[in-house]
């Protein structure tokens, strides 16, 4: 948000993330978005009423599968072997809140294709300490943008904020965002 002039400050929402039985990866990251932004508006009510209020939550999907961020060294190994050579889903939900009251909530979704790894390739990422707070044990904008054979769709979904549609969504909700300021 910051790379698009934005003034922005992080609140820890401190929503927990938990698991939801027969919800599809998809559907899991929206409800986390908005419950993050529940949590949020209900600890700090005057907040939404001076300044938009956006959360969201990125959910790895192979296969139906959700993968959350890996516990540990092993877990992270085995979804990046899971991974490996092969294509899934990545979906971001957010969840808006604009002052006056009105709320949105939007998901995007990006296909991700791996390369075939090796096992001392994902040891020596995994090494990096890199996949430890990320869905599917990867951040594609760090080092592991070297296991990423191709994309299909936004990256900055991937990221975990498909920023043209957040700002495309905040004009629909009558906010414009600022214009940058000239150098």
């Amino acid at each position: 948000m910051q790379s698009l002039g934005l003034a922005v400050d992080v609140v820890t929402s401190g929503y927990d993330e938990p698991a939801f039985a027969g919800l599809t990866p998809a559907e899991l990251a929206s409800r986390h978005a908005g419950a993050k932004l529940d949590k949020v508006l209900d600890e700090r009510p005057a907040l939404a009423a001076q300044v938009p209020v956006l959360a969201a939550d990125t959910v790895v999907d192979l296969d139906g599968v959700a993968l959350g961020k890996p516990a540990g060294p092993r877990e992270a190994a085995g979804m990046l072997a899971s991974l490996s050579g092969r294509t899934h889903d990545v979906h971001t939900a957010f969840a808006l809140a604009v002052p006056g009251g009105d709320r949105l909530a939007e998901r995007s979704t990006t296909a991700v294709r791996f390369y075939a790894l090796a096992a001392d390739e994902i040891a020596q990422y995994v090494a990096s300490g890199e996949p430890f707070d990320k869905a599917g044990a990867y951040g594609i904008q760090g080092r592991a943008a070297s296991l990423v054979e191709r994309i299909d769709g936004d990256f900055y979904t991937v990221v975990g904020l498909p920023l043209a549609r957040v700002i495309r969504a905040l004009r629909r909700l009558g906010f414009e965002p600022p214009e940058p300021k000239q150098r």
